[in-house]
């Protein structure tokens, strides 16, 4: 029972990384979403591939706030968006 619950939470987790994606695409804020949006949809990526990628990322931000106690830091999210379709190292 406990597993089906967790992959509950992990769809829910991923569900809401999703929708927070395109409240950024749909606002423009930040800039660098829509623009790493167009440049991946220019080199073939699929509109469910870009959207994942790009919440891997805001995942990995969000992580990284977390586990450094510290704000949500725009200007490095943005420099990882930028790197995709290169996901953020993962630093321990």
């Amino acid at each position: 029972m406990s597993q089906n619950n967790d992959q509950e939470d992990e769809d829910f987790a991923e569900a809401t990384l999703i929708q927070a994606i395109e409240n950024q695409l749909e606002s423009g804020e930040p800039a660098a979403a829509k623009a790493v949006y167009n440049k991946l949809t220019l080199v073939g990526y699929e509109r469910e591939e870009i959207l994942e990628l790009m919440a891997l990322v805001l995942a990995h931000e969000v992580d990284a706030m977390l586990r450094e106690d510290r704000p949500f830091d725009g200007a490095r999210y943005e420099q990882a968006l930028r790197e995709l379709p290169t996901l953020p190292d993962e630093e321990q």
